[in-house]
């Protein structure tokens, strides 16, 4: 059922995973330059990766429990990606790379909101399903 509330979460994740790693900056070097999800390859596939999870998940709602355990991976994908921006951030010392932090740092954990929501969703449908098969 392509028509569920998880599969708008699920879309709103993969936009923003997809989507807006185009629009924000995720820090600016010392340079003034801004730097983006696509200049540095492991944070494009990253992105990437979560936002093709997110597709894969929408489209296999004929198994909710392969659809939850999808989310699920996209959140500890999720959440690898924030450690790594985290781990950037902070563990530099002084100026050297990151002068100025940008919005697209938080889109992480824009994404995992959108996906706990869409696990709560999907958990529900689940719980809704065994409770009508026990009255059969």
């Amino acid at each position: 059922m392509i028509q569920r509330i998880q599969t708008l979460y699920l879309v709103l994740a993969a936009a923003i995973s997809a989507g807006l790693i185009f629009v924000f900056h995720l820090w600016t070097n010392d340079e003034g330059l801004k730097v983006y999800a696509q200049d540095n390859i492991y944070y494009f596939g990253l992105f990437l990766g979560s936002a093709v999870l997110s597709l894969i998940s929408i489209f296999s709602y004929k198994n909710r429990k392969s659809q939850f355990v999808l989310g699920r991976l996209n959140i500890i994908l999720n959440f690898i990606l924030l450690g790594v921006f985290v781990y950037q951030s902070l563990n530099l010392s002084g100026e050297t790379s990151v002068s100025e932090k940008g919005i697209g740092i938080l889109l992480p954990i824009f994404s995992i909101v959108c996906l706990v929501l869409a696990n709560k969703a999907i958990k529900k449908d689940e719980d809704l399903v065994k409770s009508v098969d026990r009255l059969r």
